[in-house]
């Protein structure tokens, strides 16, 4: 299973994306493993824009065929934008994870120094 290079992950499987932005706004996904786990995701509830969240804690939820699971935040800060057309089809966080299946945009409030690099989140998966 690929692990984009340019990504930084947590340990419940979530993405985030331009932590080099100049803006400060990342986006934020779930990993293709945790897709996968899930199997057909059906559901998907997501914080709403203009939500404070916090790193760790729980935003939303996606719930699978299989499963219904937390989505945990990976940042701090503000919710910008959510993926509308993934709220109205699902299974696109399935068939395209790291593209159009995006989850929300957070404007960082802190470092988030404690994410993991794409090595990192492939020894993790590797373990599991």
């Amino acid at each position: 299973m690929s692990v984009p290079e340019q990504l930084r992950y947590t340990e419940e499987h979530e993405w985030v994306a331009g932590l080099d932005n100049e803006d400060g706004v990342v986006t934020v996904g779930i990993t293709a493993y945790a897709a996968d786990a899930l199997g057909d995701i059906v559901f998907v509830e997501l914080p709403e824009e203009g939500a404070a969240i916090e790193a760790g804690e729980p935003c939303g939820e996606a719930e699978s065929t299989k499963s219904v699971s937390d989505l945990y935040a990976p940042v701090t800060g503000e919710v910008t934008a959510v993926n509308a057309a993934v709220a109205d089809d699902p299974g696109m966080i399935n068939s395209d994870p790291y593209g159009e299946g995006w989850l929300f945009k957070v404007r960082v409030d802190s470092d988030p120094s404690d994410l993991l690099d794409a090595a990192a989140y492939a020894k993790l998966i590797e373990e599991a």
